[in-house]
């Protein structure tokens, strides 16, 4: 009988382990990660992931707003079509003429190429017959308008005398060299209407008026 209560008392108490050891390992068991925070490293990730795709954005947006404000403070240089400057030679079309009346001489005629605008700030043309320097005409002074804006249909005049001596001396040519300035690197040469001798040839201001170009010795 003794070995019977005894049997079951231990049956008991083995029952009564394992329910304690059971309790205990479900109070024990795997933490709640709301409660011991485990599953903050993930949180946190995303958390810093999105911060730092934020702040790319951000700086992103920073720079591209930065590269549109440079693009936009740069001044446009756009196309001013030769407005303003002053004539090169290469700005002209040049014709020469010959007038008989009242004294005889060669008229030139300069006009803006289309599309141009521009002035003739250097007041009298730099003429010349061949490249030698007898050939080179000397200014006489008459005439003159400083500046001279050239445009559309407007026009600038100067006279040229080829030959202010008398007798037989000279030498001919078919071409006159004009540019509207000493110094200019692109002089025209322009077909005369003859081939007159030349000998100390000169040569007035530009003007917009024909009758204020005749060239004369005084």
């Amino acid at each position: 009988m003794r070995s019977r209560l005894a049997t079951r008392s231990a049956r008991l108490v083995l029952a009564a382990a394992v329910v304690t050891a059971l309790a205990a390992t479900t109070a024990c068991g795997p933490e709640d990660p709301s409660e011991t925070g485990a599953a903050a490293p993930s949180t946190s990730t995303s958390s810093s992931a999105s911060a730092s795709a934020s702040a790319e954005g951000t700086e992103s947006g920073d720079n591209g707003g930065s590269e549109a404000g440079k693009g936009g403070t740069e001044a446009p240089t756009g196309d001013k079509s030769g407005y303003g400057q002053s004539c090169g030679t290469n700005d002209l079309d040049f014709t020469v003429t010959w007038e008989a009346q009242p004294i005889s001489h060669y008229l030139v005629t300069a006009k803006a190429k289309s599309g141009i605008t521009c002035y003739l700030d250097v007041n009298t043309p730099s003429v010349s017959f061949g490249s030698a320097a007898d050939g080179v005409a000397s200014p006489v002074g008459q005439g003159g308008e400083d500046p001279i804006k050239l445009s559309g249909s407007s026009v600038a005049y100067a006279g040229i005398d080829a030959k202010t001596t008398e007798g037989e001396g000279g030498r001919k040519f078919e071409h006159v060299i004009i540019a509207t300035s000493e110094d200019d690197p692109n002089p025209a040469e322009v077909e005369l209407p003859d081939a007159p001798t030349v000998d100390k040839p000169i040569v007035t201001n530009w003007s917009t008026k024909r009758d204020e170009v005749i060239p004369r010795i005084v």
